[in-house]
């Protein structure tokens, strides 16, 4: 074998590697594998805060459900959060969420996410 064959060969497997890791790299997340959503779960903002009663359901375009947040001293905020719904890996992906208090005093954001495919509702691992 030549050398320019040799560097040839040489330069396509590099390119070969590469292209496999990049792939990799950007490879979607199997949402079918994160654990099932638990009743109560952590809150994603920390603190020992618990969120219970999640039981998102979809409709027009959107998954919505309320719930509660329970501190660590027992004090209960009840609540409502919307996501958008997309449909994913043969599911749906409530993502980009929005809450707000039950009373109207408080609202925000979470990366919070839901996957729901076949009657089962999967949460986002934590990061």
């Amino acid at each position: 074998m030549s050398l320019r064959s040799l560097v040839g060969t040489a330069t396509l497997t590099v390119a070969m590697v590469s292209a496999a890791w990049v792939s990799a790299a950007w490879a979607q997340e199997d949402y079918g594998r994160w654990p099932l959503l638990r009743d109560p779960f952590p809150s994603t903002g920390g603190g020992g805060v618990m969120i219970g009663g999640y039981d998102p359901v979809v409709a027009d375009g959107k998954c919505r459900t309320a719930f509660t947040a329970t501190l660590p001293d027992g004090t209960v905020y009840r609540n409502t959060v919307e996501f958008d719904a997309e449909p994913a890996q043969g599911g749906i992906l409530c993502s980009n969420g929005r809450w707000r208090s039950a009373d109207g005093a408080a609202t925000g954001t979470t990366p919070f996410r839901v996957f729901i495919r076949d009657g089962f509702r999967r949460m986002a691992p934590a990061e």
